[in-house]
């Protein structure tokens, strides 16, 4: 089969691999899409990430398409089923595990190769992790449910009350979903800052009270208080992954508020904060990790609900030979995310 493989820093290759088998609670799925991802991005312009993946390594963590073949012990689930896999699983029975802290389980099942004809799913995600998505439903939109996941979990842990200011930077994916479950669900002011105006417009589609490219508005906290009777807002979601971002979030804070440092940076990076402003402003500063089976559920009937237009974040469609072409126009910022059909 047809298969992207990384092998270091923007070293994306496409070659012809041996197409998997199901071993014991496995099932192989064939791609009906695959979608790109900011955190595919980073991992293709960095060589690699923390946890994920080591090259080389078969490429790419969001898709959904249709069982091919089941392993032996697979007995829920059958041939020509349509179905999203999260591209992870949790042991079950760690000791954060069974505090149900699922995305701190030191045990993870990771699953990456995607961006290929076909894909092997390990028992551990097919037990706790694979859901059937309904008929009516678009891979592209399907595929979507692990980064969506992602930022249910990033919501359910900023502590954001109805009609909170709710200030979100980063335009990317990730940070439009922010936007989307923010405003739609929770009655939330989103400010969104980012550097593109056309994801900017697509925010404003998604929710967002108020949209700023910070090409022309540089000085984010103090725009922000102006906007805040002076205070700063209630929550805060960083969405970039980029260090000094992180300092500008906490910078854009209301005292007493939440920021959510969701964003993953570069390996061994540091920020300065103020101490003065952390203790006798009582803020709360929080990363957030990717996700666990409950939101991996949720997100997924959030998106066939159809409640939200997700399909916005769809730039385009492209045949898998396209997919270091797209990679260079993600990082040229020209696309958010675009569905890879084998």
């Amino acid at each position: 089969m047809l298969a992207a493989l990384l092998y270091g820093k923007e070293n994306l290759r496409l070659e012809q691999v041996a197409s998997p088998t199901p071993g014991v609670g496995e099932v192989v799925m064939q791609v009906g899409a695959a979608t790109t991802c900011g955190t595919d991005l980073k991992v293709w312009r960095r060589g690699g990430h923390a946890k994920m993946l080591k090259p080389p390594t078969l490429f790419g963590h969001e898709a959904a398409g249709e069982i091919v073949a089941v392993g032996v012990g697979v007995t829920s689930w059958q041939v020509g089923d349509r179905l999203v896999a999260n591209n992870s699983a949790p042991c079950m029975n760690c000791f954060f595990c069974q505090r149900q802290e699922y995305s701190l389980c030191p045990n993870l099942t990771w699953n990456n190769g995607t961006f290929a004809e076909y894909l092997k799913i390990p028992a551990p995600i097919v037990q706790h992790n694979m859901l059937p998505i309904p008929d009516e439903l678009p891979y592209e939109l399907a595929a979507m449910t692990e980064p969506l996941a992602c930022v249910l979990h990033g919501v359910a842990r900023s502590n954001v009350k109805p009609g909170d200011s709710v200030v979100v930077l980063g335009d990317g994916a990730i940070g439009l979903m922010f936007v989307a479950k923010l405003a739609h669900d929770l009655k939330a002011e989103v400010l969104l800052f980012g550097g593109n105006d056309q994801r900017l417009e697509i925010g404003e589609k998604l929710g967002a009270a108020k949209t700023f490219n910070y090409h022309q508005f540089p000085e984010i906290p103090s725009l922000v208080k102006e906007l805040t009777q002076g205070w700063g807002a209630d929550v805060v979601i960083e969405a970039t992954g980029v260090p000094s971002v992180w300092e500008t979030a906490i910078a854009c804070a209301r005292p007493g508020a939440t920021v959510n440092l969701f964003g993953g940076c570069p390996r061994d990076t540091t920020i300065s904060v103020n101490t003065e402003q952390l203790h006798y402003s009582e803020l709360t500063l929080k990363g957030v990790f990717h996700n666990t089976p409950e939101y991996v559920q949720a997100a997924l009937s959030l998106i066939a609900s159809q409640k939200i237009p997700f399909e916005l974040l769809i730039s385009e469609h492209r045949p898998l030979q396209d997919l270091e072409q797209v990679f260079c126009d993600m990082r040229d910022r020209k696309v958010i995310k675009v569905a890879m059909i084998p």
